[in-house]
């Protein structure tokens, strides 16, 4: 027993030393008898908490004693009972007044760093190439009152008033100018205050032609979606560069598709290609839908946290039946209204069931097993889908509705048996059909005539056989994405107006050509490429086939 009553005084004293060892001093202890409160001095932005504000801090404490301010920013703290204080750099700081023997109190306060803003002022309600005259009004936040020192840099082909090249000023007001480039015109403001300099301030002016044509949009890599006007015969003195809508393309934005004003966009997310996604949680891809300005973004479709299998794909609007149909990895088709908004997919739920998958065909175990079904996908006017498929024995599918779970083959027929075909335009004015092929072949874009394409299901020969003939372009594609499924030329459009067909080139790196956004036209009765935009790597291509001047 005497043991235990050392053991128990040892165990007390350890205790009572632990609580003494840890005791907080008592000003260091909140308490409701010490508080305060603060705003900005003036009758300027009173709102605002900026860089170089007159911020009054008032003392509300209904103690009294011997106050000490400590304002967070490593300057000295100070005794007043109610100070003024001003910082002099942005961001997070924590305010604390203590009250001696008693306690204190501690608030955070954000400070924003001042920022120029420039509003952009015209007489005319769209900005035309070498027409409209557009003006600048700046505002600099300068609540300590310090100097200003303005330095503009205009881009390329700007003009003042009296039509002068135009490339800096320094004036506060530079006077208005006009473009002689249509597109996202891009004007500097670099601003010094009190000899500071502050973050530089862009503004991108949208200068539309001075006639309606076309916009063509595509989706840039690990970029924003941007907007290209189709002008034929621009004049000599004209540019055009392409505008930023500045919504983000995506990580892997295979397809847009533009219908009513808006543009659908297909991402299929991170996860591309083969996956082992047994938990069926790393999908991640999504459908959204832009408008033709870019200034409004709406999802249609989301597969967060469901299965990398089945994100969205390739696309196709069938704008008659008012319906989205798109592929998901390897599987199928899923159609949904072109209405529809915000919703998640579940493809556990009849609303998602697919619209046809790979083994409800008749090709299915006639020579064509399961695989990837990993490319664009169209349908023609007499209601014929083309279906390419890229990996296990290749081929393209070719079917009506009417032909989805029957046992039988299609009577349209399998055609180009062993050629891997990314993506396809049938151009039915003038019965031919271009592919973009991989592998099978010499890779790169073909035109091959309808009437010269068989239908391999019946015997009549193969189209790789004689592929060779149709070689518009060699076109050496990047090798993103995997064996079997590589992206390649993602996605192709058609402008039936005069024939052009559009589409995005990676270029992998034994290619003799650079990246961009080409064009296939045909002058003097051959096929031709040409690269309308260089140096810049793009997945989906869609058309506004609405002529406007801007968008």
């Amino acid at each position: 027993m005497k043991d235990l009553k050392y053991i128990l005084l040892f165990i007390l004293a350890i205790l009572m030393n632990a609580c003494i060892e840890n005791k907080l001093d008592i000003e260091q202890m909140p308490s409701e008898k010490v508080n305060f409160n603060y705003e900005v001095q003036g009758d300027y932005y009173k709102l605002d908490y900026l860089v170089g504000s007159t911020i009054q801090f008032t003392n509300t404490s209904s103690m009294q004693g011997n106050f000490t301010w400590d304002f967070g920013d490593g300057t000295p703290k100070v005794n007043d009972e109610s100070p003024a204080h001003k910082y002099e750099a942005a961001g997070l700081y924590r305010v604390t007044l203590s009250l001696e023997n008693v306690g204190m109190k501690s608030y955070q306060v954000l400070i924003n760093d001042i920022t120029p803003t420039i509003v952009l002022t015209s007489d005319d309600e769209i900005c035309e190439v070498n027409e409209s005259l557009v003006g600048f009004d700046v505002t600099v936040p300068n609540p300590a009152n310090l100097s200003l020192e303005y330095e503009w840099v205009f881009p390329e082909g700007t003009l003042d008033e009296d039509k002068n090249v135009i490339t800096s000023s320094t004036e506060e007001n530079p006077g208005k100018v006009k473009f002689l480039n249509v597109g996202s015109q891009a004007v500097v403001l670099h601003v010094k205050l009190g000899g500071r300099a502050l973050q530089e301030t862009v503004v991108k002016v949208p200068v539309g032609y001075t006639e309606k044509v076309k916009t063509i949009y595509y989706a840039v890599k690990d970029g924003n979606i941007q907007a290209y006007k189709l002008i034929k015969n621009i004049p000599e003195n004209v540019k055009v560069f392409p505008f930023d809508l500045g919504v983000k393309s995506g990580m892997h934005p295979y397809n847009l598709l533009f219908t009513d004003s808006i543009m659908f966009v297909l991402d299929a997310g991170k996860q591309i290609g083969y996956v082992n996604d047994i938990d069926g949680n790393l999908g991640d891809g999504r459908i959204f839908v832009v408008s033709k300005d870019g200034k409004k973004v709406e999802d249609v479709l989301t597969n967060s946290g469901g299965a990398a299998f089945d994100d969205p794909h390739y696309g196709y609007i069938d704008e008659q039946g008012k319906m989205l149909y798109f592929t998901d990895r390897n599987t199928g088709i899923r159609r949904l209204p072109l209405s529809s908004r915000n919703l998640q997919l579940d493809p556990t739920s009849d609303k998602y069931s697919y619209f046809v998958q790979n083994d409800k065909l008749g090709y299915y175990k006639n020579g064509y097993d399961y695989g990837a079904i990993n490319a664009c996908f169209t349908k023609t006017s007499k209601g014929v889908w083309w279906w390419p498929k890229t990996f296990n024995n290749v081929g393209t599918f070719r079917f009506m509705d009417s032909d989805i779970g029957k046992t039988t083959v299609p009577s349209s027929g399998m055609t180009a048996g062993g050629l891997f075909i990314k993506s396809l335009v049938i151009d039915e004015k003038n019965q031919v059909a271009y592919f973009a092929i991989r592998e099978g072949a010499t890779p790169g874009l073909y035109v091959v005539p309808l009437n010269e394409i068989p239908n391999e299901s019946t015997a009549e020969g193969s189209l790789q056989n004689k592929i060779k003939n149709y070689l518009v372009k060699e076109l050496v594609s990047n090798d993103e994405g995997s064996s079997g499924e590589y992206i390649d030329i993602c996605q192709m459009v058609l402008d039936p107006d005069d024939d052009s067909v559009y589409f995005g080139f990676r270029a992998g790196t034994t290619s003799n050509i650079k990246s961009g956004l080409m064009r296939c036209y045909k002058s003097g009765g051959k096929y031709q490429v040409e690269t309308v935009i260089p140096d810049v790597e793009i997945y989906g291509v869609t058309i506004n086939h609405t002529k406007s001047k801007l968008f």
